[in-house]
Order: structure tokens, then sequence, then C-alpha cells
């Protein structure tokens, strides 16, 4: 097998001259990525229409998700449903892989809770969830207002709660979500980068597989390995 390329050697003095040049470009996205932050504190909102979701306790209606938080965060998991564990959504399963309990404190600190809707069978949604040990509340949106039940997957919703009332305040999907995946913010550091297709690598680069085709292994979604 042909071993993947690898960047030209150079001295150290010659190294540091490249790395300072990459930090100026660095910094300036840094400072455009605060500039969309402060964009989207300043987004207006939407009232939310009444909704009820199905928990651990039943149904409950959406500003009871909130536990008493003033702001909610919520992925959209997509469910297959009577599928078995390891049929269910990599990409999804890679998202909820971070999302451990000291993040959702961390959350909480800043009065933000943290929520997984699914359009799939209570049930079904429980007995995956806690098969990969995650921490995070689930709730079932099968029967839940349209505005919810037609949402299944890939998808980040942020709300803001004044009493009962529910306001919509942000969303993101698809390439949005990647605030929601530290292993992608990672391979980006590193030389070979996510080895996927669509990158700008140099010849001679490891970056064949398809996005997100590699999120899953064997049949199996890869964070599934850390399970028995």
């Amino acid at each position: 097998m042909n071993e993947p390329a690898t960047p030209r050697i150079v001295d150290r003095s010659e190294w540091e001259r490249e790395r300072a040049d990459l930090l100026v470009r660095e910094k300036a996205h840094t400072r455009a990525s605060d500039a969309l932050a402060a964009a989207r504190r300043r987004l207006p909102m939407v009232r939310m229409d009444p909704v009820v979701v199905v928990g651990a306790n039943g149904p409950i209606p959406l500003h009871e998700v909130f536990e008493g938080r003033r702001m909610l965060i919520v992925y959209h998991f997509m469910w297959h449903a009577g599928a078995p564990h390891e049929r269910q959504c990599d990409g999804c399963t890679h998202s909820q892989s971070a999302m451990n309990a000291a993040v959702l404190a961390y959350l909480a600190e800043r009065d933000v809770g943290y929520a997984v809707f699914s359009r799939g069978p209570w049930a079904e949604l429980a007995a995956y969830r806690d098969f990969m040990g995650w921490p995070a509340p689930w709730y079932s949106t099968t029967d839940s207002a349209q505005v919810l039940a037609t949402r299944n997957g890939g998808d980040v919703r942020c709300y803001l709660r004044d009493g009962d009332q529910v306001f919509q305040t942000y969303e993101t999907q698809r390439r949005g979500i990647e605030a929601m995946l530290p292993t992608l913010q990672l391979l980006d550091l590193t030389v070979y980068g996510r080895q996927e297709n669509w990158e700008d690598s140099p010849a001679g680069w490891p970056n064949k597989d398809e996005p997100g085709s590699w999120w899953g292994r064997d049949g199996r979604p890869v964070a599934q390995w850390t399970r028995v």
C-alpha cells in the first residue's frame, strides 16, 4: 500500500514564518466569526404556537422542556422507526456523542437547557439514548404540532422562554451544526484534515471518503463501538 504524501520539510525558522502568516488569516477568521455571532444576537424572534412533546413523564408543553431555564437548544435527531440501534443515523449519533454531562452543566450555568427531539416512538428513542449512555433528555414529536412533527433530523433550533410563552430565536442545519462536532474541528487542525473528497488538499493527500460516510463503519455508527 502506498503511503500518503506529506508536507515538505523545512527548518524551524521557515516553519515559524509560515505559521505566523497563517496565524494572521486565522485571527481574521476568528474576528469574522465573532461578527456573525454578534449578528445572531440581534436577530428578531418569532412566537411559537402551542406545542406538546412526549418525554419520560408523558406529554408536556414545550415551555416545560426548558426545565425552568430561560433558553433552550434543541437538536432534531433523524429517526428510523422500528430499525435496530445499528441502523440509526450515523450523523446524528456523531453529533450527540460529544454532548456529555459536563457540556450540559456548562450550558446550564448560562441558563441554557438542551434537549433532543425526534419523530419516533418515545420507547424507541429512550432505548437508544440509554444504550448509548447519553445524559440529555429526549422527546418524541411524532404527535406534536406540524412545526415540530415535520422536522426529522439534522438541524438545531434555539428558543427563548418568557413565562409560558416560547419564541424561536435561531436555527441552522447541514454544516451549520458543526459546532456540535468537535471531532471535525480537531481533524481540521491535522495535516490530512477530515479526509473527505470535497476538501482542497495537496496532491497525494488521503481524501477519498464521501462527506460523513466514515461516521459509520462495518454497519454501525462509529460511536457505537464504545458501547458493549
